[in-house]
């Protein structure tokens, strides 16, 4: 999400902070969230202490005039913050002297003391983490901007946070998927986990996805999502909003997906419109797909023998 738009927004919003500390403090935030967007845990918990240490260099310059040169390690950054409340009043507000200080304090306990990259246990640790990281350091910067109200800052991060993502193409107006493996239920989702407006018209993105008849596609891609709990789409407005079981659906299955060998590993490829070519069986393989309008080079197959029939949303089973 490290884009020009966005570096210009924050770069506007943020013209309160000094130029050297605001161009670190940026860069850092653009970084982390872009690595929390591709679940990058390890690279965004290294980000985190950066934004971490540009935000108490600021602080320093604001509340005691001696700044830690950038370059030099800051030795004891929880202690740093402490001292932050000893500060008199006079010279800084309680959000400067104490709340951004227990803020950064908690992200940069959360990304050194527990360790970002977990390997085991019951829950996915790193994915919490990730997510109270990057909401923690999304607060941050609304403190930061001074010149709005805390809701319209807040609404300026959340426009920016990590949805520019390099599989969606935004282009005169439109948006277009560059994603050639995925089936226009993932391209669905993908369009609407990059929009940042709460919804999405179904027309917009029947036409952003390409699919070539709108009823169709209400039926075909927007219901089976809707009655999955993937998406909400509203009959009346024509509006579809991406729901949080969307959400982990494509940061989990979709982004960061590989090419076409990996193309059917979790939906099976642009069967929509076609002759569905998978029949019935345990047993399947990869081969050539034939009479699919727009599939990957290719589909499962059953062998044979009996069972439950093999659907086009059926998940690749072989190595």
């Amino acid at each position: 999400m490290s884009t020009p738009k966005a570096r210009s927004l924050l770069d506007a919003a943020l013209t309160n902070v000094p130029t050297d500390f605001r161009n670190r403090i940026i860069k850092n935030y653009l970084e982390l969230k872009s690595r929390h967007a591709q679940n990058m845990h390890d690279a965004a918990g290294l980000s985190a202490g950066k934004f971490c240490e540009s935000i108490v260099r600021l602080l320093q310059h604001e509340l005691k005039k001696k700044v830690t040169p950038f370059g030099q390690r800051i030795l004891n950054l929880s202690d740093e913050c402490d001292s932050f409340a000893q500060v008199p009043r006079t010279i800084g507000n309680d959000s400067m002297r104490i709340v951004i200080p227990k803020a950064v304090s908690l992200l940069y306990t959360l990304r050194n003391k527990r360790g970002i990259g977990h390997v085991g246990g019951d829950i996915d640790a790193n994915a919490i983490d990730g997510m109270t990281i990057a909401r923690v350091a999304d607060w941050i910067v609304c403190e930061l901007i001074h010149t709005t109200s805390l809701e319209e800052a807040d609404a300026l991060v959340t426009s920016l946070a990590a949805r520019d993502i390099p599989d969606v193409w935004e282009v005169a107006g439109k948006k277009r998927v560059l994603r050639g493996d995925l089936d226009f239920k993932d391209k669905t989702l993908l369009l609407l986990y990059s929009s940042t407006e709460s919804a999405v018209l179904a027309e917009d993105l029947f036409a952003w996805s390409k699919y070539s008849n709108f009823n169709v596609y209400k039926t075909k891609v927007l219901r089976p999502l809707d009655n999955g709990n993937l998406i909400e789409y509203d009959r009346e407005t024509e509006s579809v909003i991406l729901s949080p079981l969307g959400v982990k659906c494509v940061e989990e299955q979709i982004i960061g997906r590989a090419g076409p060998e990996t193309a059917l590993e979790g939906r099976g490829a642009n069967l929509d419109e076609g002759p569905n070519p998978i029949g019935k069986g345990p047993t399947l393989r990869r081969e050539p797909c034939q009479g699919v309008p727009g599939a990957p080079p290719l589909c499962l197959r059953s062998l044979g023998g009996s069972g439950a029939g093999v659907g086009p949303e059926t998940p690749w089973l072989g190595s």
